[in-house]
């Protein structure tokens, strides 16, 4: 017996080819931007590359959505118009976009499109709007509650996109101008320097001061609703979107397997709290600000912010330790030079670079034409690995806090 419901499609985010390969083996779908444009700027793909990058997640069985979804100044018409047509002659599967301009020109050269969650998406009538307008998927506001979304999907027959795992902003849809105010940098067109995430002294009109000497009063934690997928698929939401595109490939992986073990045992109907918690706990282990669900079941409240720290309270950290020098493709090993550390078997470890990216287990390794157990610091070592790595890539190990 299974759920009766259509299974959602799995977004995760790239910023990169090692996210792709991150990706591969959970997403139905991933999402990435250009160099410009996006509400990432500082990663994504030159536009040079994007027809690779969609050719790879198509090879891979996942579509592939590139993101426009800045604010659209005078100034950025052609950059526009040449970042959509290249991403229609890449055959990406759909730009995310809001402005009205690139609506217009997506739909000029007929290329599908989705309603970015900028467009702050937040009732029926508006969500019809923009299906008239053309547009193939509609990302609702992050500030709905699962009620409000559950009723705009009975009301308007499109699909609907909802984020389910990831950083929440301190402002409404993200539109934020803390960082342009202060640094100049604006947060609309992707430059955001976050200050949101810096301590703060809070003070009155009569210029009290309330103490709170090293707390972080703007700092919300992550959304995780790990333990709440059975009510998202029964709200028939249609694509489960996992924010982090600034984020390490090791956080696309490990929520990828996270979110894909969990719709795929709701739709068995094998979903269970043990199978929930074991999930958060996973989740725990990489990149993360504590947990919340947002505006899912209520307002946030002190609750949903992380006072104390600012920066990742994961479990586990990465911790670079050497690079690789060559790679002999016969025997599958790299020579690694360590320069941050040891490195011994049954360590996990993962290597990247701009194109690779590898998770396993050290099950071998060998100097001098002898099998060790372990390879100190500042040696050559010798390391099977399970495939093709290159040179320049960087070796990093996991361990646990």
């Amino acid at each position: 017996m299974t759920m009766k419901h259509r299974t959602p499609e799995l977004l995760l985010p790239v910023k990169g080819f090692p996210g792709l390969e991150a990706a591969k083996k959970y997403a139905d779908a991933v999402y990435f931007g250009a160099k410009d444009l996006t509400m990432r700027a500082r990663r994504g793909f030159r536009l040079c590359e994007i027809k690779k990058a969609a050719k790879q997640a198509h090879a891979n069985n996942m579509k592939a959505y590139l993101t426009v979804n800045t604010v659209i100044y005078e100034n950025d018409i052609k950059k526009m118009q040449k970042t959509i047509t290249t991403a229609h002659e890449s055959d990406i599967d759909a730009v995310i976009v809001w402005d009205p301009a690139a609506i217009e020109y997506a739909k000029s050269v007929k290329m599908p499109f989705h309603i970015s969650t900028q467009a702050n998406i937040s009732n029926a009538q508006t969500a019809q709007f923009y299906k008239n307008l053309g547009a193939g998927r509609l990302i609702l506001s992050r500030e709905l509650s699962l009620k409000q979304i559950s009723a705009i999907k009975r009301k308007v027959s499109t699909e609907i996109e909802a984020f389910v795992h990831g950083a929440m902003c301190v402002s409404i849809s993200g539109r934020c101008y803390l960082s342009s105010y202060l640094y100049g940098q604006s947060a609309n067109c992707g430059k955001c320097i976050q200050p949101c995430r810096k301590t703060w002294t809070l003070t009155d009109d009569e210029n009290n001061k309330l103490i709170c000497e090293g707390k972080y009063l703007l700092n919300p934690k992550d959304l995780c609703m790990i333990e709440y997928v059975p009510d998202l698929i029964k709200a028939k939401i249609d694509s489960f979107k996992v924010e982090g595109r600034l984020r390490p490939p090791i956080y696309t992986e490990t929520v990828g397997k996270c979110y894909r073990t969990a719709i795929d045992s709701c739709m068995k109907n094998e979903y269970t709290k043990e199978l929930a918690e074991d999930l958060k706990k996973e989740l725990a282990k990489v990149y993360n600000r504590g947990f919340s669900t947002g505006f899912y079941f209520k307002k946030p409240d002190a609750a949903s912010f992380s006072y104390n720290a600012s920066d990742s309270q994961a479990t586990f950290v990465r911790t670079q330790i050497g690079i690789v020098t060559n790679y002999y493709p016969k025997a599958k090993v790299a020579a690694v030079r360590l320069t941050g550390g040891s490195l011994r078997i049954g360590d996990e470890i993962t290597v990247e670079g701009h194109t690779t990216y590898l998770r396993q287990t050290v099950d071998s390794l060998e100097m001098g034409g002898k099998i060790v157990k372990t390879a100190p610091n500042n040696s050559l070592a010798g390391l099977k690995v399970n495939k093709k790595v290159r040179r320049n890539d960087w070796v990093y190990r996991i361990v646990k806090k």
